[in-house]
Order: C-alpha cells, then structure tokens, then sequence
C-alpha cells in the first residue's frame, strides 16, 4: 500500500486539501483492498485553514517514510515557508520521494529549489507571478498538470483532481483510476488544458490612451476583414508608428489583437447561443471555418465544440 502524506500549512486552501486526501483515501483496487494510506502533516498540530482549524495528526517526520508527498496551495502563495518544511523536503527528495503540488502549492515546492530547470504550472493567474520570482523554472500556464517524473504540478482547483487521476493512473493502472474517476463524477482525461478557463480580455490599455479610441473601434468592427493599412488609417498612424505603439501599449500586435478579438467574442457566442460553429465563425470575422477551429484551438486550448459542451449557458432543443 503506498502511502501518502499530504503537507496541511497554516493558511492552507481547503479545496486543494481536502482534494488529494478524498480521490486517494477512497480509491480502491481490484480486490477492494484500499490503494493508499492517506496522512494530513502539519508543521503543529493545529493548523489555520482560514475558516476553520483543523488537527494535523502527523509531524514533518511522517513526510520521512512517505511514497508520495502532496503539497496544496496557502492563500498567501508569496508568505515564507518555514525552513524546517523546505528541509524536510528537501531530504525527501533526495530519498527519491514523489512530490507533487496542487495549484499555487507550486510556489512551496519552488522555494526548495526543486523545480528549478524544470517545467511546471500553477493557477493561470498566479503563472506570472510564479515565473517571476522563480526564473530558473519553465512556467507553462497552459496545461492542468505537469509530470516530470518525481515531481509534478497541477494548475488551479479541479486540476488537482485531474493530477490525483494522473498519479493513480501510473500506481495502479487505468483500470483503478477510472474507478476513482467515475467515483468523482469525473472524465479520466479532460481535453485541452487551463487555457480554456481563461477569460481571454485583451491586453489592458492606459485610459486616455493615443490606442483607445482605435482600440474601440477594432472591437466594434472586428467582424470586418480590416487590414493593417485600414486600421492604421483610421488610426491616423503609419503602420510602422502602429505596430510601435501596439507593442508598447499591448504588449502585441493589432492584427494579434484582432484575432483575439474575434475569439472573444467567438466564446460568448458558444456559451450564449445555439448558433452553428460555421455560422459564429463567420459572425466573428474568419472567413474559413477550418481557420477558426485552428485558430480557437491554439488560443483557448480546445475546439470549440469542446468549449460549448463545458460552458454553454442557454438550453438547446
């Protein structure tokens, strides 16, 4: 029976919590004998999980003779970490300890240097942050986990539970974790990546920018087949000061901004209405079906049949 410690410090998420000790205290095997032996370590006993305490029956030690460790997300992802807890995983990774973290858990494990020349993820919206203070990691704020052997990264919220499946998968096979799957009401495999939870705003802009008024209007008409000359007309600018400007106001470019544009409001219309994929493709600028589904699919991390299915909002006869 592999044993699992899942490391509870003080403010920790109790969604990223209670996620790993719930999939792998109820997965079973074929013979109904139970998979894992799920610990809840803390540093003290009593540990603030923000609104409420809860008691961490395991010290730091029990992280010694653990299979696998799980580190959940703090609500403060930037607070120190105590060294007794970089230490203690430290040491466990040298026995050759499976580490893995779910969503801003991430920045505990990259405070011990572990992660450092590797690829990891973390929640879309701290993936800045983490590549930030922790350059020497590979921040890919795309996909819902990370596997890089012995240490792994899961993106935010229900990615950990895509993350737990992944690792009972290569225990115990897929057989198990299907049952532990199905007993989370939960595919084993879910399509495409954190991509397509993002809300794709455009770039912000300073208000009273020279771009605003040009900015408006590519929205407003960004059904219309604008070229850069058109936009850099109506802009006033040539296209050179227009792509200068854009790069430095947005970060990209207009004809980049455009297309995002299109997506947008290309997603609006997935959750918002039954129109046909063909027909929003047409509605929102792409004059090629097949053009659009490349172009959702590179932007948002799935099709767009895909992202209806999840997000649709209107009821369908």
């Amino acid at each position: 029976m592999h044993t699992v410690a899942v490391l509870a410090l003080d403010k920790v998420i109790p969604f990223d919590l209670s996620t790993p000790i719930e999939v792998f205290t109820r997965t079973r095997l074929p013979d109904q004998r139970p998979a894992y032996r799920v610990r809840t370590v803390g540093v003290t006993p009593t540990v603030d999980a923000g609104a409420f305490t809860l008691q961490a029956p395991w010290g730091l030690d029990a992280l010694g003779d653990a299979d696998m460790i799980i580190v959940p997300g703090c609500a403060d992802p930037t607070a120190p970490v105590p060294d007794d807890v970089l230490n203690a995983l430290r040491q466990a990774a040298a026995r050759g300890t499976r580490i893995a973290s779910i969503c801003v858990g991430a920045f505990v494990l990259a405070a011990t240097g572990l992660l450092d020349g590797l690829r990891a993820t973390t929640h879309w919206l701290a993936t800045g942050l983490l590549a930030d203070l922790h350059p020497a990691i590979d921040v890919d704020p795309d996909v819902l986990y990370v596997d890089n052997g012995q240490f792994l990264t899961s993106a935010g919220a229900a990615a950990g539970l895509d993350l737990c499946l992944h690792l009972i998968r290569r225990d115990h096979g897929s057989a198990v974790a299907a049952d532990a799957a199905r007993l989370s009401v939960m595919p084993l495999e879910r399509e495409g990546g954190q991509a397509q939870f993002i809300v794709h705003d455009q770039p912000p802009t300073p208000r009273g920018s020279v771009l605003e008024p040009v900015l408006q209007w590519m929205e407003d008409n960004a059904a219309k087949d604008l070229t850069l000359e058109e936009i850099a007309a109506h802009a006033g600018m040539s296209t050179r000061t227009l792509n200068r400007r854009f790069r430095e106001q947005t970060g990209t470019t207009p004809l980049q901004w455009l297309l995002r544009s299109r997506i947008r409001q290309a997603q609006y219309l997935l959750e918002a209405t039954d129109h046909p994929v063909d027909r929003i493709a047409a509605q929102v600028g792409f004059g090629s079906p097949t053009a659009f589904r490349d172009r959702f699919k590179r932007i948002v991390g799935t099709n767009p049949q895909t992202y209806r299915s999840a997000f649709q909002t209107v009821t369908t006869d």
